[in-house]
């Protein structure tokens, strides 16, 4: 046991000296410390209310959330969020999203974790889960990346025929061959040349296939917000309006009435004037 004491001391001054020259071998202190006099952040519920044209709600991540949208806070606050503004940010950027409530709640452990009796992931349904669970999620969107190589391996195999006989015309072209003095030399060429053209080849590839990524998981997390958006169940309503819409209605019962004695009282008089 107190060997086994020893080997840990000696790893965590060990992590603690490569992680001062910048190299980072696993958690260190400050990893699993609080800073003195902080609270860790505390699982929270949550409110979900809609914003509207009569009753905005003011947003943190922007000045007010857009109209007709969902807006999110931790339950018994007034700090809201817009749906779809966090839930981009904690794709794009998880690090900046409980700092949004001064590091106070646990947002994305609570809110973002299937696990947690406050998730919201348990609303979405099956779009949800292939959505946030599969394509998002799983191996860290490895399953995405792998899904994307799949399908442009599949769209090449798709067009091969198409392929062939295009590069077969452009082989066969005469204007190729015309200029085969000023590309010959690039066939010739030494071989640290060529494995800079495959380097170069290869980075364009990847950097084309980045982007693909990107705008494909853009897409995503869009459609992710659009379903959040309407499964998420809003649980504070607008009193205000409802209890504008009650005032209304009994101002407009009260006229019928008034409106309704008056033809009485009219009827009356004509009655009375028949007789006499």
């Amino acid at each position: 046991l107190q060997q086994q004491h020893l080997l840990q001391l000696r790893s965590t001054f060990l992590s603690e000296a490569l992680a001062a020259r910048g190299i980072r071998v696993g958690p260190t202190l400050t990893d699993v410390s609080t800073p003195e006099g902080a609270k860790p952040p505390q699982a929270t519920d949550w409110d979900c209310c809609l914003s509207t044209y009569d009753n905005p709600k003011t947003c943190l991540y922007s000045f007010d959330a857009e109209p007709n949208t969902k807006v999110i806070s931790p339950v018994g606050t007034t700090q809201y969020i817009s749906l779809s503004a966090l839930n981009r940010l904690r794709r794009t950027d998880p690090s900046k999203v409980e700092p949004m409530w001064h590091s106070q709640y646990a947002i994305l452990k609570s809110w973002f974790n299937d696990s947690s009796e406050y998730s919201l992931l348990q609303f979405v349904g099956w779009k949800g889960f292939i959505v946030s669970t599969l394509l998002l999620d799983l191996g860290k969107g490895m399953f995405l990346k792998g899904f994307l190589a799949l399908s442009v391996f599949a769209s090449i195999m798709v067009l091969m025929p198409f392929i062939e006989y295009g590069v077969s015309r452009f082989l066969t072209c005469s204007t190729l061959w015309m200029k085969w003095m000023s590309w010959g030399k690039f066939v010739h060429a030494a071989l640290p040349l060529k494995i800079l053209l495959g380097q170069m080849t290869w980075k364009f590839c990847a950097g084309t296939f980045g982007s693909l990524e990107s705008a494909v998981r853009d897409h995503i997390v869009d459609l992710e917000c659009a379903i959040l958006e309407d499964s998420i169940p809003v649980t504070i309503r607008d009193v205000e309006v409802v209890s504008e819409s009650v005032t209304v209605s009994d101002e407009d019962e009260g006229e019928y009435d008034d409106d309704d004695e008056s033809e009485a009282d009219d009827n009356e008089y004509d009655s009375y004037d028949e007789e006499y």
